[in-house]
């Protein structure tokens, strides 16, 4: 079966140091883990023919298919708050773009492609564990409905990688609808390259704020979706764990899943990631982390704001300064419809702050214990009932004045709070047994999570036993 795809690419017209241009390492022995076949026929390809060896070759790097474009991005950021000037694409070639059932554009992004001119005394590849982990985090992320790169496949490599120990190697094809970050911004204000950040804004403009007019409107629109997005998380309990400004993406999409996770046991100081020693990436200090984000790019952005650099200045801070209340709203408005309501009062934020406190007092399940007030059991959520049966007549009776009846309430709930999740020690569990090549428990986790709102299977819902319990987890680099 004959691969194609219709390439049409549009990174590689930019010049020539926005990337570098390079094609894939070949790997030994490639090998089709998992194909996402909706992804694909969205994507305008044939997933029969993806699935074919010529396919397979392609997804791992070892032809390139006709009208490809490969290219590693450049790019700089701040890592943990230190910056560093150039990072890159290390690990990944960007084949290039395609136009999906929408007409928007999609990029077709290879990692663990091998080495590239900014792979950084690094190997460019990926072993098996964080293929998959991306695969299963990022599909669930869409499943959940928040903005996300896609996984389109994982291809075994044959060959080990060596990461303390030798693990068998992974190539995942990554879809976005762009790569460029807050730290491509950046990487050209560095080295005072005015035009190169005109051209950028304008290609952003052009592929993603066709309504902005300006720097200025670019903006503030990627501060609206930023705002958006944040709240989002912070409405199923992930924590993203490396929010740094090369993984914050200018198109609004979750970016990187390497050491996030979703939250067990709630408490606002939750951090998972055995690289953010200091609690910078905490889940509840995810929106103030935007905002810094969001600062330096806006710095980026300000020699295209006008003349005046004081009054850009005052533009662009003013802009950075919405975000608290645009995540606020959003915020307001996700945790609003977690305890069912639809409508809006001054008292709400006080009242789901005292949940939230109790749980994290608690040290509650998060995602176990909002699902449980759409059922009949919600105080057993509680270690100590105590709390629940002094909070709940008052949510009861703002549930009264919400208007909307009890059966409209419950499916509120019910379609906002998912019964499943991607739970760490679960997602250990399936890359432990893909290690030794069993992959049926990687298939069936992907499958419950297609679902996230139903509960076919209530085994998936429990929270991890004491030994089961991930405290930490790792970049996938």
């Amino acid at each position: 079966m004959t691969l194609h795809i219709p390439f049409d690419n549009s990174y590689g017209r930019l010049p020539a140091r926005f990337y570098a241009r390079l094609a894939p390492t070949p790997v030994a022995d490639p090998s089709l883990i998992a194909l996402n076949a909706p992804l694909a026929r969205d994507l305008g390809l044939d997933p029969d023919a993806l699935a074919a060896p010529e396919g397979v070759a392609a997804l791992a790097g070892n032809t390139v298919p006709d009208g490809a474009d490969p290219l590693a991005q450049v790019y700089a950021g701040h890592q943990f708050g230190g910056f560093s000037p150039q990072l890159g694409d290390g690990r990944a070639i960007l084949l290039g773009e395609v136009l999906d059932s929408n007409g928007l554009r999609r990029d077709l992004q290879l990692k663990g492609s091998g080495p590239t001119p900014y792979s950084r005394m690094g190997d460019g590849r990926a072993w098996m564990g964080p293929v998959l982990r991306e695969y299963i985090l990022s599909e669930a992320m869409h499943a959940l409905g928040i903005p996300t790169t896609r996984a389109l496949a994982a291809v075994s490599t044959g060959e080990t990688v060596v990461r303390g120990a030798a693990l068998p190697g992974a190539v995942l094809t990554r879809i976005a609808a762009s790569h460029v970050r807050v730290g491509t911004f950046q990487y050209f204000a560095a080295r005072n390259d005015t035009e190169a950040i005109e051209k950028l804004a304008q290609y952003v403009i052009d592929r993603h704020y066709p309504e902005a007019r300006d720097a200025a409107g670019l903006l503030d629109a990627v501060i609206n979706r930023q705002a958006r997005l944040v709240a989002q998380w912070m409405a199923v309990g992930f924590i993203h764990g490396v929010m740094n400004t090369d993984n914050t993406q200018i198109a609004g999409e979750t970016i990187d899943y390497g050491p996030c996770a979703f939250m067990d046991a709630y408490h606002p100081n939750r951090v998972y990631s055995s690289i953010d020693q200091q609690g910078r990436y905490a889940y509840g200090r995810q929106p103030e982390i935007a905002v810094w984000n969001l600062a330096q790019f806006a710095t980026c952005l300000l020699p295209l704001m006008g003349p005046d650099r004081e009054a850009a200045i005052e533009r662009a801070t003013e802009a950075v300064h919405r975000f608290a209340d645009l995540h606020g709203d959003a915020w307001l408005t996700l945790f609003r419809a977690k305890i069912g309501l639809a409508s809006a009062e001054d008292g709400d934020a006080d009242l789901i702050g005292r949940l939230l406190s109790a749980m994290a007092i608690q040290k509650c399940d998060f995602t176990n214990t909002f699902r449980a007030l759409s059922g009949e059991a919600a105080a057993d959520a509680f270690p100590e009932r105590d709390f629940f049966e002094s909070w709940a007549p008052d949510w009861q009776a703002r549930l009264a004045r919400d208007g909307a009846g009890w059966p409209e309430q419950r499916a509120l709930m019910e379609r906002t709070n998912p019964a499943v999740i991607p739970r760490n020690h679960r997602v250990e569990q399936v890359i432990s047994a893909a290690v030794e090549g069993d992959y049926a428990p990687f298939s069936k986790l992907n499958e419950v999570l297609a679902t996230p709102f139903d509960l076919a299977d209530p085994a998936y819902a429990a929270p991890p036993a004491p030994e089961e319990e991930v405290r930490q987890t790792f970049c996938g680099t």
